[in-house]
């Protein structure tokens, strides 16, 4: 017999409805309220609290099968009959991942239909698919960071069911699965949890209200947040997590939630028999994210790194506002490949103050850090969400790839990205709320038009034009130069397992010279060089030897090579006779 159970210390009275009946329920001196219910193993349900009639889904709900306004229906993970018992899971430390959004990954936008892709993913050499939040939100397409129900899968998608499909045929080929989640905040449309308890608290962010992670009866909400985690990771069987934008987690506890997360995540992986990862999406360059535990950090997995991808698009692109502005030299690229962070205790002008804390490379790897050229933010927070590959050419974005795949960091790609995909990668929704519709639109028209966007020229995010855009073009792969970058990419991520000077993780052993007039880098890892040449004419830089992948004719000899305008070259020095 089913137990239904609510943590609800506001209200008087607590209900739970089943199938149209209601039941009392019973509540204990923590607030929580139970009741056992004969009932279907797929029944339908609420909770109705105090004297109001609505009857509102579970703030744990496994499934939402008509949204997050409706009721939850049961889902019994334990009965899953799961068949990855061969995968034994990896690390995400010096792997390369493959982030991707669900609803626009293919044509028909769902779990299933990724599945179809999968053996293209194999076939390219990435070892991880990292899922963008697939959590339940309001409407029926979005990005997926205004999730309301943590613990249901957005049923467009496929729902639990699908999810599980879809992890299992990424485990039986080879493929491990990241799902990134937000904690950090709920979004605007079926945030039901003030009514059950505490949840928020009085600080905002840029999204909302902040959740309550030290405020009176915060340790039930941050067990809400951790058991939603482990979750994904025991139920799902997914092997970490990407950690939305913890810099807005609000903690002043003397154990943050982060080192909290850490030490269950290792325990549960300990208990599994393989690895689990978490990855902080951090705006702090604070290494004490990654630092372990036994040494005052929190003990994450890793984090990503947003001062390489500003060194390395601005270099290349030559684009310079908003937060790129400290960026674009080459000096500024070789400090941020060899550092880790460009700002580690500087100034920056973007924040008008000091910035982020040096890494301690002799104590923590680069595989710490992860590097890109692409994310869904970089793109899509773009007033037009193009990509790289409507504005550069093909050789720009070949450098781009080889100085990202090529460095000694965890390596990532924004689905697309590897054969130059010509579609953009626009933020939408689909708010079914007139008012909250409006206000998405005009909100992002706004936001723009004040960094001197034309208002008129900013994509309305509730246009189903706008998502649909959005969708990548498979037609595009293999074809002219999508197929040329293509075959780049799949070279470069097989080099960071063939070669064994490309797979030392210690940015000690970084090498790098530049000339910020001709504009060329070379980035030298043993005797692997790979050198670019940023300019639009040719040069002769420092590094020779034999051509073992190049974008361009270069031409080369023991010690110095000749690269076109917009080229780029993976070396191998000659052996010493």
């Amino acid at each position: 017999m089913p137990e239904f159970a609510v943590w609800a210390p506001e209200p008087k009275r607590v209900r739970v409805d089943v199938e149209g009946r209601l039941h009392e329920m019973t509540a204990d001196d923590a607030g929580w309220w139970r009741a056992a219910v004969d009932c279907a193993p797929n029944a339908r349900y609420g909770f109705v609290l105090d004297d109001d009639p609505a009857v509102l889904p579970d703030p744990r709900s496994a499934r939402q099968p008509d949204g997050v306004h409706a009721r939850s229906q049961l889902w019994d993970a334990s009965a899953v009959p799961w068949a990855d018992d061969q995968w034994a899971g990896r690390s995400i430390e010096g792997a390369v991942i493959y982030e991707l959004h669900t609803g626009t990954f293919t044509a028909e936008g769902t779990f299933e239909s990724a599945i179809e892709k999968l053996d293209y993913l194999v076939d390219l050499g990435v070892d991880f698919v990292e899922l963008m939040p697939v959590n339940a939100f309001n409407g029926t397409y979005g990005w997926g960071y205004d999730g309301v129900l943590w613990y249901a899968v957005h049923e467009p998608y496929g729902g639990p069911d699908g999810l599980v499909r879809l992890i299992e045929a990424c485990h039986n080929r080879g493929l491990g699965v990241l799902i990134d989640a937000v904690f950090n905040h709920f979004g605007p449309s079926g945030n039901y949890l003030p009514k059950f308890g505490p949840y928020l608290s009085s600080v905002s962010n840029p999204w909302g209200e902040g959740v309550n992670l030290a405020g009176p009866q915060a340790d039930e909400v941050r067990r809400y947040i951790i058991e939603c985690a482990l979750r994904w990771m025991r139920d799902f069987h997914a092997d970490g997590l990407r950690l939305d934008a913890v810099h807005a987690l609000v903690d002043n506890t003397a154990i943050n939630i982060l080192e909290e997360l850490a030490a269950e995540t290792d325990a549960l992986s300990a208990a599994a028999g393989r690895p689990l990862s978490l990855i902080a999406e951090s705006d702090l360059n604070d290494p004490r994210l990654i630092t372990p535990r036994d040494r005052g950090g929190y003990g994450l997995t890793a984090q990503w790194d947003d001062d390489i991808h500003h060194a390395i698009h601005t270099a290349v692109s030559g684009e310079h506002q908003g937060y790129y502005a400290d960026f674009g030299s080459m000096a500024t690229l070789a400090t941020t490949l060899r550092n880790g962070f460009f700002h580690a205790g500087t100034y920056s002008s973007f924040r008008h103050r000091r910035h982020g804390r040096p890494l301690d490379k002799s104590a923590l790897p680069a595989t710490k850090l992860v590097a890109y050229t692409c994310t869904h933010d970089q793109v899509g927070n773009r007033a037009l969400g193009d990509r790289p590959s409507q504005n550069l050419d093909y050789g720009q974005l070949a450098i781009k790839a080889a100085l990202a795949l090529g460095s000694p960091y965890t390596a990532m790609l924004f689905m697309g990205e590897e054969w130059g995909a010509s579609t953009p990668f626009q933020f939408f929704s689909s708010h079914p709320e007139p008012e909250l519709a409006r206000a998405t639109a005009e909100g992002r028209k706004a936001e723009f038009a004040d960094h001197g966007w034309d208002a008129d020229d900013v994509p309305d995010p509730q246009d189903s034009q706008t998502f649909l855009r959005s969708k990548l073009d498979w037609d595009e792969v293999g074809q002219g130069e999508h197929g040329r970058l293509l075959a780049f990419y799949r070279a470069l991520i097989a080099l960071r397992g063939t070669e064994p000077d490309m797979t030392d993780p210690w940015l000690a052993d970084l090498i790098i010279d530049y000339d910020e007039d001709e504009r060329w880098i070379v980035m030298r890892r043993g005797r692997i060089a790979i050198a670019a040449n940023l300019g639009q004419a040719p040069v002769t830089v420092p590094a020779g030897g034999d051509v073992v992948l190049a974008w361009g004719e270069p031409a080369a000899e023991s010690s110095r090579a000749t690269l076109p305008a917009h080229s780029v070259a993976v070396l191998r020095r000659f052996p010493v006779k």
